[in-house]
């Protein structure tokens, strides 16, 4: 067997073991240290599973991951949530839909203090469904809200997904983080306007609920005054050149660690007591991503060695294919590739042959690295396994996946919609970019 067609089998079989639900760096790893030992020598094998680990987490870049993932886990643990919701549904809350449109509208702003969207989903599926059932929503809207809006986690800065796209590509994740944000309102403005088709065809599902006075409205948005000042620090930092992306994680960790500790309320004592279950799940999440980045940089040695990444450089050069079909081609990939992975898994799998191709096509690394996410994005609630419906599920008492899946679909249709904006009008995601301080 040719190197090239050993590397395709070897990602064919990471993909069944994954499937069979073998841990995905366990599955990374056995296929990474045995292709590569197939290729160069037991010895070899030997002398990258000695190295790889350590260059996979050494990295200085990769200190930004623990930063936001503790900024996310902190923000949580602060009661952030709540108040976000309550003052998106201070607005909305008395159209049709208003509390599945407040849902998605907090699950926006959450995720831009979060950057994941199992915790976005999680955290606002215990805030929200509560709450609109108590209003009497249909719970396939309810539930199909709250696993869309959460997906926003993954796009909205700061995201862990492209932080480690940019780390694997060498893409200023500034840039990313920047290029991010329009996309990022698209998607909201889509999701919310899936809720307004649905109950305008369908009232029961979201029935009005109690408008709220201007002095109220007021009220609520200045209890969210945390969320727009660790947004407006980090993001804002980065985008005026004030802060590199490391010391803005920094800044929004250290912000939201002090928001924790202090309790909403002021009440510190039981902020404090928050700190250490905050700690020990910002190491768990750590920690399962730098293994899973340790399996994937024993795979990469061995997809690099093999040559696939050039084969398909060069099949793709001699098809004479346009540079936009090859890229519907790639997105489609991740498509079907997302209705059976997860997003971090997916990306950590194929990047290293991907990309290459990307790179000679002379795709904007910026502009790719959204629409990756994007996809990534859509398989997190694609069936049959889109986590983001299981995290639903998992958290909500008495919530039958069926029900999840039969309210999402909409929602699948409005990110197929914002798929093909980004594709039609790259300037929604390099704008910004392009107009960054040094």
């Amino acid at each position: 067997m040719t190197p090239p067609l050993l590397g395709l089998a070897g990602f064919a079989l990471t993909l069944l073991l994954i499937l069979l639900r073998v841990p995905v760096a366990v599955a990374m790893g056995l296929t990474g240290v045995a292709g590569f030992a197939l290729l160069n020598g037991w010895f070899g094998a030997a002398f990258i599973l000695g190295s790889a680990p350590f260059e996979s987490v050494f990295p200085y870049g990769l200190s930004v991951v623990p930063l936001f993932v503790a900024m996310g886990v902190f923000a949580a643990r602060a009661g952030l949530s709540q108040a976000l919701y309550g003052a998106v549904n201070a607005f909305v809350g008395h159209w049709r839909g208003g509390l599945a449109m407040a849902t998605v509208g907090a699950c926006a702003f959450f995720g831009a203090i979060c950057g994941s969207s199992l915790a976005t989903a999680a955290t606002m599926g215990q805030v929200a469904l509560p709450e609109m059932r108590r209003h009497g929503y249909d719970d396939r809207l309810a539930s199909a809200a709250i696993a869309a809006g959460g997906t926003l986690g993954v796009l909205i800065p700061p995201s862990i997904l492209l932080v480690l796209y940019g780390l694997l590509t060498e893409t200023s994740i500034g840039a990313l983080f920047v290029g991010a944000l329009i996309p990022g309102l698209v998607s909201t403005a889509l999701y919310m306007a899936a809720v307004w088709v649905q109950t305008r065809r369908h009232p029961e599902l979201g029935p009005a609920g109690p408008r709220f006075t201007w002095a109220q409205r007021g009220r609520a948005l200045l209890r969210v005054w945390e969320v727009a000042l660790l947004f407006a620090l980090v993001i804002g930092g980065i985008y005026f050149g004030l802060f590199s992306p490391t010391e803005a994680a920094a800044v929004g960790a250290g912000g939201a660690v002090l928001f924790a500790l202090l309790g909403r309320g002021g009440e510190g004592r039981g902020g404090r007591r928050e700190l250490l279950g905050a700690a020990l799940e910002t190491a768990r999440t750590t920690g399962m991503i730098f293994l899973i980045l340790i399996g994937a940089g024993l795979f990469n040695y061995f997809i690099e060695t093999s040559n696939l990444p050039q084969l398909l450089v060069g099949w793709v050069e001699g098809s004479g294919l346009p540079v936009f079909a090859v890229l519907l081609l790639v997105l489609l990939f991740y498509l079907v590739l997302g209705c059976f992975m997860d997003a971090l898994s997916m990306i950590l799998l194929t990047i290293p042959f991907i990309f290459p191709l990307v790179q000679a096509l002379g795709v904007d690394p910026v502009w790719f690295g959204i629409l990756v996410v994007t996809v990534a994005e859509i398989g997190l609630i694609t069936p049959p396994v889109g986590m983001n419906l299981f995290v639903i599920q998992g958290v909500v008492a008495g919530l039958r996946q069926e029900t999840i899946v039969r309210g999402i679909l909409p929602f699948l249709l409005a990110d197929l919609v914002r798929l093909a904006l980004l594709l039609a009008i790259p300037s929604l995601v390099l704008f910004l970019p392009g107009r960054m301080g040094p």
